[in-house]
């Protein structure tokens, strides 16, 4: 660099350092006179005796020329007047290959305590999209290792999907699965507002020691501030980001999307936003697409991404779920009467859809999956009819069809979670069952 570079350099360097004082804190929100900020920007405000300690809070509006900031850590010890120092730029992140293997927080600190490799590059985990111009097509598959998404709902190397369900129907273990069998070059996991008991047995059972060792997993557990859950989200976002630069096809697992919007919802209800569908504020409906379209491909890459989603009783077409698919490029409904029966995966095939299937799979493959599609479709129509004994063979050759392949459908569709299946194999299954339908 030129000598006459590195003085322009130096002459814009802001060397002023801004301080505020803390006037109030009502719930999660501190009110502080000053500094001077901008929204987005990280404070440090200095706490304790001799205000020796300091904690990092973001500023996330203004309020008749106050600064209004939420922590990411808890607002103990927070008193009036502690003094709030701006650092005139928002949040960064290290990252880099000597992450992969970790476990860390929400702004990217070690969960073990331990200290961060060395070698990492500083990155602000809020970015914008990509240029639509820039994205290249979905054009291959991509290998999920679950015979039933591989072969019936085939994803794209850089398409997002949305895994929606209940409680306790089996997104962990699916996206635990996903995560081992599949050949992206690089897992980057998020569990937002997970349980902390959770947390250690998705860790350790369901991403086990061979998933870890290719995957960068980010914890915000709920027990953790509004802004911590959020950033949780956006810090994965930023790491995908970063490895889809290297050229590296990355897979983008966050569980789940809706816990990020309730904590966004907690962060404009504090700023005083007016709530509106469900008493959801109208920032979150602004967040989630800024999100959720950072991923897909770019010039270098690609971030195949799922979402999941939790429907409240069940319920499809709440705020949260109706706002993120229409975003996606698909949707997987895990149905609580599958898992009951004991199918896993327990994905309902007819209520899920894959919007890129049609441009990456070849007529072939097509025509087996809306093959074996039709004929569990006409059996579950004719379930009562058959269960009860009113259905005499014979009637329906497209109904005598279904009930005789009916057993192999089922077949197909369950998986042992530690089983693992190639996506060739998973078609040339789907097309013997399909075939022996004709």
């Amino acid at each position: 660099m030129k000598l006459e570079d590195l003085i322009k350099q130096i002459d814009q360097i802001d060397s002023y350092k801004r301080f505020g004082r803390v006037k109030r804190v009502v719930g999660l929100m501190i009110e502080s006179q000053g500094p001077e900020s901008s929204v987005g920007d990280v404070c440090c405000i200095h706490i304790g005796k001799g205000r020796t300690r300091k904690i990092q809070a973001e500023v996330v509006g203004f309020k008749d020329e106050n600064v209004i900031l939420m922590p990411y850590t808890d607002v103990q010890d927070i008193s009036p007047g502690c003094i709030v120092e701006a650092t005139s730029k928002p949040l960064e992140i290290k990252i880099g290959p000597a992450l992969i293997g970790q476990v860390i927080d929400s702004i990217g600190r070690p969960l073990d305590g331990s200290q961060l490799p060395k070698g990492l590059t500083p990155v602000l985990t809020e970015q914008s999209p990509p240029n639509p111009l820039s994205r290249p097509p979905i054009s291959e598959p991509i290998e999920a290792g679950v015979r039933l998404i591989d072969s019936l709902l085939t994803v794209g190397i850089g398409q997002r999907v949305g895994i929606f369900a209940g409680s306790g129907v089996g997104k962990s273990t699916l996206l635990g699965m996903i995560a081992r069998n599949t050949n992206a070059d690089l897992n980057v996991i998020a569990l937002i507002g997970e349980r902390g008991r959770e947390v250690r047995e998705f860790i350790e059972r369901d991403l086990g020691p061979e998933g870890l060792k290719r995957s960068i997993v980010v914890v915000a557990t709920s027990d953790q501030p509004a802004l911590m859950r959020i950033k949780g989200a956006s810090t994965a976002t930023a790491i995908a980001e970063y490895f889809r630069d290297k050229g590296m096809n990355v897979l983008l697992m966050m569980d789940s999307v809706t816990r990020v919007a309730m904590a966004q919802r907690e962060v404009g209800l504090a700023v005083g936003e007016p709530p509106t569908t469900k008493g959801y504020t109208p920032s979150v409906f602004s967040v989630l697409p800024k999100l959720l379209e950072r991923t897909g491909t770019n010039q270098h890459g690609s971030i195949t991404a799922f979402y999941t989603v939790l429907v409240d009783g069940d319920d499809m077409n709440e705020p949260i779920a109706d706002t993120v698919r229409g975003i996606l490029d698909g949707h997987f409904v895990l149905d609580r009467a599958l898992a009951n029966k004991g199918q896993f995966p327990a994905i309902n095939v007819l209520k899920s859809v894959s919007r890129v299937m049609n441009h990456i799979a070849d007529a072939e493959h097509i025509k087996s999956a809306e093959k074996v599609r039709e004929m569990l479709s006409t059996y579950i129509n004719s379930e009562d009819l058959i269960n009860i004994g009113a259905y005499k063979r014979g009637s329906s050759v497209e109904i005598d069809e279904a009930i005789r392949l009916y057993p192999s459908i089922i077949s197909f569709m369950k998986q042992g979670t530690d089983e693992k299946i190639s996506i060739l194999e998973s078609i040339g299954q789907l097309k013997g069952i399909a075939g022996r339908g004709e």
